[in-house]
């Protein structure tokens, strides 16, 4: 079902509107700490990383494959494409006696206002144990499609919920 344009939640200081995003998205660098655990186990951490900026969607989160841990990573099957960033590459997680098939992706070849994070590989909150932003546990986008981080200092509503694909 398509659901009309939302009326944006008023952010309060501090706090960015994710309807003052761009379309299409911005890249930009982010030096906050980027901590996600899986099986128990703390696989990456990183004031490295990037985050993709996009109207109606919390921040995502790209880091650089050396913020993992070793071993953590291997490539999935699987392949989509992003009408911004170019065709994604897909990476499943495995730590702790726990697998994440295809619970990240990354963007090897970039278009051009994304080749700064080629390579960075983003995760799917929800598919994670933790995923944590200068400490603060992130909420995962709602739905299954978006891979978004929200945290206290992001305000929507959000696209991923149902009725929200015609956003």
């Amino acid at each position: 079902m398509f659901r009309s344009r939302p009326r944006p939640d008023k952010p309060r200081a501090g706090q960015e509107s994710v309807w003052d995003y761009p379309r299409p998205p911005r890249l930009e660098r982010s030096h906050r700490r980027i901590e996600i655990w899986l099986g128990g186990q703390k696989i990456a951490d990183t004031t490295a990383a990037y985050r993709v900026l996009e109207t109606s969607h919390p921040p995502g989160y790209y880091l650089p494959p050396d913020a993992f841990a070793p071993g953590v990573l291997s490539r999935a099957q699987g392949r989509s494409v992003c009408e911004f960033k170019g065709a994604a590459t897909y990476w499943t997680l495995s730590a702790g006696g726990r697998v994440a098939e295809a619970a990240g992706w990354s963007y090897e070849d970039p278009t051009p206002a994304f080749r700064e994070m080629a390579g960075y590989i983003a995760v799917y909150p929800g598919r994670m144990d933790e995923c944590r932003v200068d400490g603060e546990t992130v909420v995962p986008q709602p739905g299954t499609f978006y891979g978004g981080w929200i945290t206290s200092d992001v305000v929507g509503p959000f696209k991923g919920e149902a009725g929200t694909m015609g956003w």
